[in-house]
């Protein structure tokens, strides 16, 4: 299975929080719930697209536990992530749980990265991990994550939780898809690209495809990027 890590980001990167005011207060956090503002028809669709392609949820104690109490209550059919949400299996990464309240659950102890690489190991399309920034973290520095999906509200608090925080070494993402919502979402999706891309392309001009009408825009065009910026960077120097 691939690893996806999907996660709600404010512009100054913050992950805490995202839905209610009491989602998560730790750390005396008291901006919780600035997603809601901006949820429209063009994130639920394709928020449920991605949850579509998944086979399993990987998450962590505390989000686990949040998702544990919270999920369950919600049965109306016409909710667009509940009944997919409930039903799929569940992968909580815990040394101190024992045992899961929301079925069907598989604590996983010891090692995050050794018991995580045998989930990968199964077939399968996704194994997703929402919320969970911490151990999304963890398991992105240790080159498991295959794709990272973001959520970018258009909102600065300077304060909470802030998302890939935490120790290791670099990683290198490579744009795959972009889109912006009516509300003001900015949706991004990346896919794993092992170490930094700082020098992995040369810089090289742009071919005719890449400039051909109706081309730009449309997509990652990483020769294009670098060679924009190296550019740039020479036209400010002779400024």
């Amino acid at each position: 299975m691939r690893l996806t890590l999907t996660e709600f980001v404010t512009l100054d990167g913050v992950s805490q929080g995202p839905g209610s005011p009491d989602e998560d207060t730790g750390g005396g956090f008291t901006h919780g719930g600035w997603l809601v503002p901006h949820l429209d028809e063009t994130f639920v669709r394709r928020t449920s697209g991605w949850l579509d392609l998944a086979d399993g949820l990987l998450l962590g104690r505390r989000t686990y536990e949040a998702f544990a109490r919270d999920w369950p209550k919600i049965t109306d059919p016409a909710d667009p992530y509940a009944g997919r949400m409930n039903a799929l299996p569940k992968y909580v990464v815990s040394n101190t749980l024992t045992e899961g309240t929301w079925h069907p659950t598989t604590v996983l102890t010891g090692d995050p990265a050794q018991a995580v690489a045998g989930l990968k190991a199964r077939a399968g399309r996704e194994l997703q991990i929402h919320g969970s920034g911490r151990l999304g973290d963890t398991l992105l520095a240790a080159g498991l994550v295959d794709a990272l999906r973001l959520v970018i509200a258009p909102t600065v608090l300077r304060a909470g939780r802030r998302l890939l925080s935490g120790a290791g070494g670099t990683s290198g993402l490579r744009l795959v898809r972009h889109e912006a919502t009516p509300s003001g979402l900015v949706l991004l999706e990346y896919e794993a690209a092992g170490g930094p891309l700082r020098d992995s392309t040369r810089a090289s001009p742009p071919s005719s495809e890449t400039l051909r009408p109706g081309r730009i825009g449309r997509g990652p065009s990483p020769g294009l990027s670098v060679w924009a910026l190296r550019l740039a960077l020479r036209l400010r120097s002779f400024a």
